[in-house]
């Protein structure tokens, strides 16, 4: 299957991911790990992203297309992929689409986690990381024995500054604002498939299995 994965930050699209990537066999391409490996391999793409990235710029449409292109031609990916952070917008939607056609593939099926505003403002901004050894809490949903000390080593936890609740929402309008159009544009080809986020993991995935058998 040839998948589209959507959810805004704190979705949990990352676990869901692992879940899809070990029952189906095919690889999750996430955006930011094939530019940075174009990066690392030096490939003409990839030298051209660096230049961007080095100079704090946004790497343009028509390399992170070419490197997606690069990708999806991979062995790996030839029995499906389920694509992650990519597409972001209506323009990068069509190239793809191009991409497949060229390729005699098509998307099969968009899943989208929906989680609302409120309850993501909730998740994030109760995360904690451990200064010592990098260690995840989270005040509600995994709290520390301790209040602001790691279980393994003892150390300081903080709160990392992405996750206050002024740049969380600030996200979230950014992701909103970006994936609203792309929800539809999905939805008119009849490709979209929204899931309820709200609920456990394991009920999650369990969703999203009986959707794509369906």
């Amino acid at each position: 299957m040839d998948i589209i994965l959507l959810g805004p930050p704190g979705a949990g699209k990352g676990t869901q991911a692992k879940f899809m990537v070990d029952k189906w066999e095919i690889p999750q391409i996430s955006t930011g790990d094939i530019l940075r490996g174009a990066v690392r391999d030096g490939t003409p793409l990839g030298l051209e992203a660096k230049g961007f990235m080095d100079r704090g710029e946004l790497v343009p449409d028509r390399v992170v297309i070419g490197i997606i292109a690069e990708r999806l031609r991979e062995d790996d990916a030839q029995r499906g992929f389920i694509l992650d952070g990519f597409p972001r917008t209506i323009p990068q939607a069509e190239a793809l689409e191009e991409i497949l056609t060229e390729l005699g593939r098509n998307i099969d099926h968009v899943v989208s986690i929906d989680v609302d505003d409120e309850e993501l403002v909730r998740r994030l901004t109760g995360r904690r990381m451990c200064k010592g050894c990098g260690e995840s809490f989270h005040m509600v949903f995994n709290p520390p024995r301790t209040e602001g000390v790691c279980d393994s080593c003892r150390g300081e936890l903080y709160q990392r500054d992405d996750d206050n609740e002024e740049t969380i929402r600030q996200r979230l309008k950014v992701y909103n604002d970006q994936t609203s159009p792309l929800i539809d544009f999905y939805r008119g080809l009849g490709k979209l498939r929204e899931i309820n986020g709200t609920r456990t993991p394991p009920e999650i995935f369990s969703d999203i299995v009986s959707t794509l058998s369906g």
